[in-house]
């Protein structure tokens, strides 16, 4: 009996091992404790695809083409009447709480009645849209409002130098200001030693991508303008490369430059003082600095000559209800008008506006070379259309890559594939990678992590030919992840790895939190974007990193 006991015994601790065994090896890839890259590669099943030539286009595509239907930023305030006349604005004038300033006007105006003398009813609506995105849809005309105000007037010199025709109605439809934030606990309290300060590597500030910021473009402008009174001579666009060279990273957009902030990255940042003095938790770390040309939301007439009588007066009677005491009153309230005495020196014409976005574009890595590798989703949830404009958006943004730049390309499902191994993006490179995305189809689950893993692999590996490269990693997904590798496993190693990954949702049921998880541990942007703005968002992203 007792030998009987023995073997039952033996019998069932044998059994206990094996499922230890196998519970061990199932969750061996989600163990987040001493992985690096090269452990957690004998893990991943990965396939070098050998890489096959397709034609590309060296035809531009147009501005017309690339942005979404303006149906993709609704109306904040629809206006009814015989005469409907439609703002375009800045979103810190048409958004919630304190940015809702624009949408109260438009909606006591339209509470009102306002007619015009003929007796025709005048309608008010508002369209949020970012300044630098308002700008390129008058431009390409694909939408053009009645009405546009951005948040400062370079943008309407940047319009009116690219075609575009927007005509000066008011100059100022409510205050502010642009400022450098910094520190409270910085001994640095004026815009000259700010910047000298960030140009010696002593503070780490983060500013916005001026090709699509209004204080970003105003920082870019000023900072040249300080280098040389010829804003563009050497010397100045030294001075901004010097600048460029300790700044940690320029953010896509203002929530990411201030999440780094709040999360003690950065000594300083670039915000708006409406936005400054409603925001508790910045305004209590960091002082303002006002500089550079004024945000005070210029109003503009879009394409004035195309207009009717019964528009023009409406706009007439528009402008000066915006400007009424009682509307000003409102602004006040939400944190505008104030800062009044701060006047600015310098001006910009759209010629030097074009001229200096073209010194970013060109200076903006200080001539480092980029080690990219794109990383695309191709499980089965990406089946049909986010796949397919995960394609067109790859396809589109080839140009907006510089040729200096390294790039390579990596597919996944189940398994990773290597569709295009890391090379200099010349025309035989731009080739290759049209053709690995041209081969890319859906099926199979959702390996994210495990193809995060080869891209860190490859990108170290090409550092040692390009030490001083500047790496970084786009995953192109729907954040879905249901297989291999988990976050916690890799981040050791990704954070170690100092990587930046940028992720790219591509679905409205895309898993947002842990992408934007994933692209937090090295301080890069999270892009939510579907099917009918992903190609215009992606080019603004080349255009900012690339």
């Amino acid at each position: 009996m007792k030998k009987t006991n023995k073997v039952i015994v033996m019998g069932v601790a044998f059994a206990v091992v094996i499922i230890v065994l196998l519970f061990s090896f199932v969750i061996f890839k989600s163990s987040s404790k001493g992985k690096t890259t090269d452990s957690m590669l004998k893990k991943i099943k990965v396939t070098k695809q050998s890489p096959v030539k397709a034609p590309i286009s060296l035809d531009d595509n147009t501005l017309f083409d690339e942005l979404p239907e303006i149906t993709k930023y609704p109306l904040a305030v629809e206006g009814k009447g015989d005469v409907v006349i439609e703002i375009m604005t800045s979103p810190e004038k048409a958004g919630q709480n304190y940015e809702s300033w624009l949408i109260d006007v438009a909606e006591k105006f339209n509470e009102e009645g306002y007619t015009t003398e003929a007796g025709l009813s005048i309608g008010l609506s508002v369209r949020p849209v970012t300044s630098g995105l308002a700008a390129d849809y008058i431009i390409s005309g694909k939408h053009t409002p009645q009405l546009f105000t951005p948040s400062n007037y370079l943008w309407g010199e940047y319009i009116n130098a690219n075609g575009g025709d927007v005509t000066v109605k008011s100059d100022r439809l409510v205050g502010n200001t642009a400022g450098l934030l910094i520190s409270k606990n910085s001994t640095y309290k004026t815009y000259d030693d700010i910047i000298g300060a960030v140009k010696k590597g002593e503070i780490n500030i983060g500013y916005t991508n001026p090709q699509t910021s209004s204080t970003g473009m105003n920082l870019l402008l000023s900072i040249l303008k300080d280098g040389d009174d010829d804003m563009f001579s050497d010397k100045a666009v030294e001075s901004f490369t010097t600048f460029q060279q300790n700044i940690p990273f320029v953010a896509y957009n203002t929530m990411q430059m201030r999440d780094s902030a709040k999360k003690g990255t950065l000594d300083g940042m670039i915000l708006e003082y409406q936005t400054y003095i409603n925001e508790d938790n910045v305004n209590k770390m960091y002082d303002f600095v006002p500089f550079g040309v004024r945000h005070d939301n210029p109003l503009y007439t879009v394409n004035e000559s195309n207009l009717t009588d019964e528009e023009l007066e409406a706009i007439d009677i528009i402008t000066d209800y915006c400007l009424s005491g009682d509307m000003q009153t409102i602004a006040t309230k939400y944190g505008f008008n104030a800062n009044n005495d701060y006047k600015s020196e310098d001006s910009f014409t759209g010629a030097e506006v074009n001229k200096a976005l073209e010194i970013y574009k060109a200076n903006k890595d200080n001539g480092q070379d980029i080690i990219a590798v794109f990383v695309a989703d191709c499980s089965g949830s990406m089946y049909g259309d986010p796949l397919n404009r995960l394609k067109d958006s790859l396809s589109n943004g080839m140009q907006y890559i510089n040729e200096n730049n390294y790039v390579g390309l990596v597919s996944y499902s189940d398994d990773v594939s290597i569709e295009v191994p890391i090379n200099k993006f010349d025309l035989d490179q731009k080739a290759f990678f049209q053709g690995g995305i041209n081969r890319l189809q859906a099926n199979g689950s959702t390996a994210s992590y495990d193809a995060i893993v080869v891209a860190m692999d490859m990108i170290e590996k090409a550092k040692k030919d390009h030490p001083d490269a500047k790496p970084m990693i786009f995953l192109l997904s729907d954040g879905q992840q249901n297989i291999g590798y988990s976050l916690e496993t890799i981040k050791p190693a990704l954070k170690d790895s100092k990587i930046p990954v940028y992720t790219i949702s591509y679905t409205a049921e895309a898993d947002t939190t842990a992408m934007k998880e994933l692209s937090e541990v090295n301080e890069a942007a999270t892009i939510n974007a579907d099917s009918e703005d992903i190609v215009y968002k992606m080019k603004s992203l080349f255009n900012s990193q690339m």
